[in-house]
């Protein structure tokens, strides 16, 4: 698929301010759309919207399918009539910069219950038929990942191979006694994942009445405690007790001298392909409907994936198998036409990838932090393809500040002679120089990090590969987004021939 020229910044929902501990798709999430507007961006960049577990992590999510419930708006709820007014007065006392999981998570479903409680029995008018047929269209997911929670709590949250054997196994009649059982917890479940996608389509609605493409993202794999494991294994890899026999990696890197251990059930490539990659296909055509660009994460493991054995503590012991290659995104293409995407197509790059994402031609991933080590280094702009795009650096990475105050000396020269920032007359920081460097870049699509906009240094740093815990925290603060901002940003696209315009919208 062709894409226009444009840019656009990589935030994801939960690093939006706002007074309930958490970014969520209420007014501060229009605010910003009317700010990419006012900048004459096309793009706003997500990450995964799954329900997130342990971790918080956007790429181990509960479903696939599923949308995360704490992005879910009080405010929307209340204009509503699903909230009053005094179930928001007292809240926690969260912290403004960055996100509290665990405060938040408690009190976000405690106020999700109430608002159930009031559709049971005083739904707003015509809503209750927007439910039924939310839950009618979506059931093929739906129904199992709502029980799959349900059991999860009645289990003490504790993953599903742990549960009773006869639940594990998805007994039919231990599963119909369940749905019985649960009915109003499950009722509740699908309640919370009517709410989201309807938050969620309103304001990819108002996108699109702004010119605004939403770019998601879809990790290769899904987390192992997850409603797509429990409801399918045969699609995974796991021995008789279901637990997976291989799992899923990549070897030392860039990021990690042991390499990354993700952990997640490697797929069964064989049965995908014995029907035609059905499951692969309701995947996509769900994400598709949510947002107009994916970003497939992980794009080398189609072509071929690091196995590593289960029970290993690190990821430097494995082999490298070969994925589905064409052969998945030709099924993909079969079925939904034309693929929307973006390949992330960093790491460890063989021929056979670049003959995948080619064969498609699909852009693929230039990332700048990347770039300074010499002249033929293949991140600088002056080698991209017009067939790519270009980031500052990513949620993985550290903010552009961060990255150019530890990285080696001579990079950082290089950079600022690469920049032109010898040049008596620079006054911008050097997290402004290099998203400029993008914008003037010929690569189809350029985009940053919020944060290096702001020229914020490690303390805007999102994510740190290989840490379990203390990531995806962090939030926006009031006011950041000043006028100054938006007509800097406005200048590079009608300089680099970026502006927003009516072909853009979806």
């Amino acid at each position: 698929m062709k894409f226009e020229r444009a840019s656009g910044i990589l935030l994801h929902p939960t690093s939006l301010p706002g007074p309930y501990g958490i970014g969520d798709l209420g007014p501060q999430a229009y605010r910003f759309l009317d700010f990419l507007a006012a900048a004459d961006c096309s793009l706003w960049q997500v990450l995964p919207l799954g329900p997130t577990g342990y971790g918080d992590s956007p790429y181990q999510c509960f479903s696939a399918f599923a949308g995360n419930p704490y992005l879910i708006s009080p405010d929307l709820l209340r204009q509503e009539g699903l909230l009053t007014h005094d179930d928001l007065v007292e809240l926690p006392a969260f912290p403004e910069e960055r996100v509290d999981y665990g405060a938040v998570i408690w009190w976000k479903l405690g106020l999700l219950d109430r608002a159930a409680i009031q559709f049971e029995h005083n739904p707003p008018p015509g809503l209750r038929a927007e439910y039924d047929a939310f839950c009618a269209a979506q059931s093929d997911w739906l129904d199992d990942f709502a029980l799959f929670m349900v059991l999860k709590e009645e289990n003490g949250g504790s993953s599903w191979d742990r549960w009773p054997a006869l639940l594990r196994k998805r007994e039919a009649a231990a599963l119909s006694e369940a749905r019985q059982r649960l009915h109003v917890a499950i009722t509740r479940q699908k309640f919370r994942q009517f709410l989201f996608f309807r938050q969620w389509q309103h304001l990819r609605e108002y996108a699109h009445s702004l010119g605004i493409q939403i770019i998601g993202d879809i990790p290769i794999f899904v987390a192992y405690d997850s409603a797509d494991v429990w409801t399918h294994p045969e699609l995974f890899y796991l021995d008789d007790e279901g637990k997976p026999s291989v799992v899923a990696g990549v070897p030392p890197d860039y990021f990690s001298p042991t390499g990354q251990l993700w952990g997640n059930p490697l797929y069964c490539w064989e049965t995908h392909r014995a029907d035609d990659y059905a499951w692969w296909t309701a995947r996509l055509r769900a994400t598709l409907e949510m947002v107009d660009i994916i970003r497939l994460d992980h794009f080398r493991g189609f072509a071929g994936y690091w196995e590593v054995p289960a029970g290993m503590p690190t990821a430097e012991i494995g082999r490298w198998v070969p994925g589905p290659g064409a052969d998945l995104f030709l099924a993909l293409r079969r079925s939904l036409g034309d693929l929307p995407m973006i390949a992330e197509d960093l790491g460890e790059i063989t021929p056979d990838v670049v003959a995948l994402r080619d064969q498609f031609d699909l852009p693929g991933m230039k990332i700048l932090q990347f770039a300074f080590s010499g002249p033929e280094n293949p991140f600088l702009p002056h080698h991209y393809p017009r067939n790519c795009v270009v980031y500052t650096g990513t949620h993985d990475n550290d903010t552009a500040i961060g990255w150019y105050k530890t990285a080696p000396q001579e990079e950082r020269d290089f950079a600022d002679a690469y920049l032109d920032r010898r040049h008596p007359g620079v006054s911008t920081g050097f997290a402004t120089d290099l998203a400029r460097a993008a914008w003037a870049s010929t690569a189809v699509f350029a985009l940053a990090p919020l944060q290096d906009l702001l020229e914020l240094d490690t303390t805007g740093r999102m994510n740190y590969p290989g840490r379990a815990s203390g990531n995806w925290g962090w939030r926006m603060s009031e006011g950041v987004l000043t006028s100054d901002l938006q007509k800097r940003i406005k200048t590079w696209n009608w300089m680099y021939s970026r502006q927003r315009c009516a072909s853009c919208s979806a």
